[in-house]
Parts: C-alpha cells; sequence; structure tokens
C-alpha cells in the first residue's frame, strides 16, 4: 500500500487514518457489514409473523395451530439472526486483534532498537492502554455505517407502504440524529485527543516517580510527590469526565429524538385503530396486524442510527489514537546501525580505530575523540558531563550511527554489514542497569553453564549478592534491581560481560554515585576482566577509575 507522503498526512490525518487502521482490514469489515445488515433485514419478517399471529387473536381467527407456526418461524429467524450476529462479532474482532497485534509489535519492535522522544511509560502506556481503543472504532464503526446506509431506507420503504403518514415522521425524525451526532462528534474527539496525551504523561510521571523513590525518600520530599501525584490523577479524572459528560449529552439527545419519533408512530397507530383518526394511511385504514407491524418496526428504524452515534465516539478515539501513531512515527530518532539481530562473531584479529568520526543524533552532531585501541589494552574516556563519552561509546557498540569519520573494527569498516557481528565480540555495561522479567541464572547466562556461571561471580566479586537474594540465582529482580543497591547490580553485569565473552568490554560510569569500597570493587572486577585478555573502554568522571586503565583521552564538549 502507498504511504502517504508528509504533506498529505497534515493535509487529510483522518484519510491518513483510515488508510493505516481500516484499509488493511476493508475486506474483513465489508463482509461483516453486510452480514449484519442482512441480519437486521431479518427484523421486519420477525415483526411481520408476530403482526400475523396478533391479528388472528384479534379476529378470533387464529388457532393453535397457527400460533404455533408463528412461533417456530419466529424462532427459527431469530437463530438465523443470531447465527449471522456471531459470525459478525468473530470477524470483526479477528480484524481488529490482527490491527492492534500489528501496530503494537511495530511499535515495540522500532522503539526496542531506535527509540524516540517519549519515556518509556508513555510507550508501555500507548502500547497498553491506548492502542485497544482502536478496537471499538474498527469493530463498531464500519458496521454501523453499512447498517445505517440500507436498514433505515428498507424500513422507511415499508412504513411508507402501508402509511404515508408514519413515512413522513420517521423521514422528518430520523435525519436530526446525524445532525446532533456530528455536532457533538467534533466536540467528542478533541476531548478524546486531550484524554489521551493526559494518560502518556500521567505514565511518564509515575514511572519517573517510582524510579526516584528511594531519593524521594531520603529527601522527605514522599508528600511532595504524592500531592503532584494527586493534581495528575485530578487533571486526568477532569479530562475523562469531559468525554463522559459529552458521550452522555449526545445520548440523551439522540435518545430524546428517537423517543418522540416512536411515540408519534404509536400516537398515530393507536388512534388510528379506535377510529379517531381516519387519514394518514393508502385509502384503507389500517388493520391490526399493519399496525402492530409498524410499532415493531419504528425502533428497528432509529437503532442503526443510535448505533452509528455510539460508534461516531469510538471513531472519536480511533483518530486521536491514530494521531499520536503518526506523531510517534515522525519523531526524531537515532538509526540502530545493523540489524540488531544475533549474528556469528566478527572474524579477524580484535583492533578498534575512530577516526574523524562524528555520531549523528536528532537534531545534532556530536564529535568522538580518535582512538586506537588493541587487544587487552585499557582506554578511560574523560571530560565534563554531557561532552559526548556516552555517545562515544554507544558509536564505538554501533548504537549510534556516524555523520562522518570512520571507525574500524578487526579490519573492517564499522557498518550495516558488520554491526551485528562486531557486538557479538563486545560486552556493554550500561549505566543504568535494565533487568529482564526472567531468572537471574538465565538473564546472567543464557548458554547455560553453572561452574563458568561460579567462576564469573566470583571474578566480579558477586557471589555474596546472590547469595543473600532470598531464591539466589532463581530470583527474579525487576526492571530496575528490586533488593539490591546500585554497585551489587553493576558488579553483576560485570559478571554477566565476563559470561558473554568477547574481546571488548564498554563501561558506561560504572562507579558512578558509588562509594568509595564499592566504586573499589568495580574497579577491581574490571581489572579482573582486562587480566583475562579483554580490552576495556571505560567513560568516566572517576580519577581512580581512569587511573587505573592503561591511556586516558579527554573528551571535549
Amino acid at each position: 500500500m502507498k504511504q502517504p507522503d508528509t504533506s498529505d498526512r497534515r493535509a487529510n490525518p483522518r484519510l491518513r487514518a483510515r488508510r493505516r487502521i481500516i484499509a488493511p482490514v476493508a475486506r474483513e469489515l465489508n463482509r461483516a457489514g453486510w452480514l449484519a445488515a442482512l441480519a437486521g433485514m431479518l427484523w421486519p419478517a420477525q415483526a411481520a409473523v408476530i403482526a400475523w399471529a396478533i391479528s388472528g387473536w384479534v379476529a378470533g381467527a387464529g388457532s393453535l395451530v397457527d400460533t404455533i407456526l408463528a412461533a417456530v418461524a419466529f424462532a427459527a429467524l431469530g437463530g438465523l439472526r443470531a447465527l449471522l450476529d456471531q459470525r459478525v462479532g468473530a470477524i470483526l474482532f479477528r480484524a481488529a486483534d490482527s490491527t492492534i497485534a500489528r501496530e503494537r509489535q511495530a511499535i515495540l519492535g522500532r522503539e526496542a532498537r531506535r527509540p524516540a522522544g517519549p519515556g518509556s511509560a508513555a510507550i508501555a502506556s500507548f502500547a497498553v492502554q491506548k492502542l485497544p481503543l482502536l478496537q471499538p472504532w474498527i469493530t463498531r464503526y464500519h458496521v454501523a455505517m453499512v447498517r445505517v446506509s440500507v436498514l433505515p431506507v428498507l424500513l422507511l420503504a415499508l412504513s411508507f407502504w402501508l402509511s404515508w403518514l408514519v413515512g413522513l415522521t420517521l423521514l422528518v425524525a430520523g435525519p436530526l440524529i446525524p445532525v446532533f451526532m456530528a455536532l457533538v462528534g467534533m466536540a467528542a474527539e478533541d476531548a478524546s485527543r486531550r484524554q489521551m496525551v493526559e494518560i502518556g504523561s500521567m505514565n511518564d510521571m509515575l514511572l519517573d516517580r517510582l524510579s526516584a523513590m528511594t531519593d524521594i525518600r531520603l529527601l522527605g520530599a514522599a508528600d511532595r510527590a504524592a500531592e503532584d501525584f494527586g493534581s495528575r490523577a485530578e487533571a486526568l479524572r477532569a479530562r475523562t469526565m469531559a468525554v463522559l459528560r459529552i458521550a452522555f449529552l449526545s445520548s440523551t439527545v439522540l435518545e430524546l429524538f428517537a423517543a418522540i419519533g416512536v411515540a408519534l408512530v404509536a400516537v398515530f397507530v393507536g388512534f388510528t385503530l379506535l377510529g379517531e383518526i381516519t387519514f394518514g394511511s393508502w385509502g384503507t385504514p389500517l388493520t391490526v396486524g399493519e399496525g402492530v407491524f409498524l410499532l415493531l418496526i419504528a425502533p428497528e428504524f432509529f437503532q442503526p442510527l443510535r448505533d452509528l452515534a455510539a460508534a461516531w465516539h469510538d471513531r472519536a478515539a480511533g483518530f486521536a489514537v491514530v494521531e499520536e501513531l503518526d506523531a510517534l512515527d515522525e519523531a526524531e530518532r537515532s538509526e540502530l546501525v545493523g540489524k540488531g539481530e544475533r549474528a556469528a562473531p566478527l572474524a579477524g584479529a580484535f583492533h578498534l580505530r575512530s577516526t574523524g568520526a562524528v555520531a549523528s543524533l536528532p537534531g545534532r552532531r556530536v564529535h568522538l575523540p580518535d582512538i586506537f585501541l588493541g587487544a587487552g589494552e585499557t582506554l578511560a574516556l574523560t571530560g565534563p558531563s554531557g561532552a559526548g563519552k556516552s555517545i562515544a561509546l554507544a558509536a564505538i557498540a554501533g548504537l549510534v550511527p556516524l555523520a562522518s569519520g570512520r571507525i574500524e573494527v578487526c579490519g573492517r569498516p564499522l557498518g550495516p554489514d558488520t554491526a551485528d557481528a562486531w557486538r557479538a565480540r563486545i560486552a556493554l555495561i550500561p549505566q543504568r542497569v535494565h533487568f529482564p522479567d526472567i531468572a537471574l541464572r538465565d538473564w546472567l547466562a543464557p548458554r547455560g553453564g553453572d561452574a563458568e556461571l561460579v567462576r564469573a561471580l566470583d571474578m566480579a566479586d558477586a557471589a555474596g549478592i546472590v547469595a543473600r537474594l532470598p531464591d539466589g540465582l532463581n530470583a527474579r529482580l525487576g526492571e530496575t534491581g528490586g533488593g539490591i543497591s546500585g554497585g551489587e547490580a553493576r558488579r553483576l553485569m560485570v559478571a554477566r560481560a565476563i559470561l558473554a565473552g568477547g574481546d571488548l568490554v564498554l563501561a558506561d560510569e560504572p562507579t558512578a554515585d558509588l562509594d568509595e569500597v564499592t566504586a573499589g570493587r568495580i574497579v577491581a572486577a574490571l581489572l579482573r576482566l582486562n587480566a583475562e585478555g579483554r580490552a576495556v573502554i571505560v567513560a568516566t568522571h572517576d580519577p581512580r577509575l581512569a587511573a587505573a586503565m592503561g591511556r586516558q583521552v579527554e573528551v571535549s564538549a
């Protein structure tokens, strides 16, 4: 499917939304819509059966056999209608599930490799809370549109066939519903957009406060954090209530017109059957059967319009979600070099050389220092905060592309063809540790081997950390390492780097914010890694760690 360009996206956001969400499942939605319309067409037949039976009872000509036949016919038509509705639901929910799964997979796969500006909490809330709001739009709106284009026309024709006055009443009352639906729908779309923004910002704030909870409590700011969270929750409540108020307002207006229309039909039919009204039909007065039939189909004339009104709000919420999807697509992000897939280690003797390299980041360029590193050598990148030490490590790992210059690894330029294989020869110790939701044993040593695991823990001075955990190597630490300190988390990262093998260890501020004793343990663990023949590059402000490395390179802003 051809993607619209940026100007088309800006000029036609709703067209863009339909192309992205509806077009891939349009065949399924059309099939479901016409099946739903066919199910709706069965109601006039059921109404005719009921009207025939009642007219027979009133005339005294209805026998038990006729009643049984009417009941069987009504039940058979109802069963067929239920089967059609079940089939429609199955088609629609499969289409919605596949659409949501596709968009969620695209977001998670892209953001894991090329994160944009929104934080992880905003991305998580979008994937878990906002994307499911597409489901009602997919499962209700298109089917409601098909039904409203078929069923009211059919029922209006049947009403005019029996009574021109009933037909005229429905013809006047019916169009008022779409008019007010459109007016209220514009306000609903704007309110839904504001609610989406508030959900994302609240999740960002929650994750930020949880990650800093220890510092918040140490600083005595727990009450202030709770007050901020309460204010944000109140703002979200206000946004949500604004959406609900619009929904209830529109429902009230639509139900009012529907009730008035049905009431006018009921009054006309009742007074006609009593002989008080002698006009409104085609020459002859309405019979009991005709009157009952009109009373039964009048509410169904308004039902597709009511369904469309309800789905209109779902459509507004869906447009708001797609608007955020488009904004996330267009956000500036760093491109990952390579595919980010598992690959065999890059062949060749180890060496690393950086010459005139300039890292390409969203909205800026960062000049990297010239570096040469041979097998088993150590290097410290020093300099002020913001100078580019962490970016230099990321560029060496192939996590940030170059705008110019060259990074050479094992005799070959670091680029899309070599990045995955190069990363198989390095281990990264980030400043902020992230633990996946798996057992510690599987995270440290994904290829198994308890003997090697014990040796790595001893080398990293981390055996005591595992021994203190209630479940030992089977513990699940949580995303930020709940139950262990920052220094302990980094020593576990060193153990993982030992088990990962390879020729180069990249450590980003491994001793930051640690006391002297804990920092000394990290330095000793890195030196033990180097003693095994690993090359080590650290980005650090710590003079003790920098002095322990063989060479130092100053990174200037």
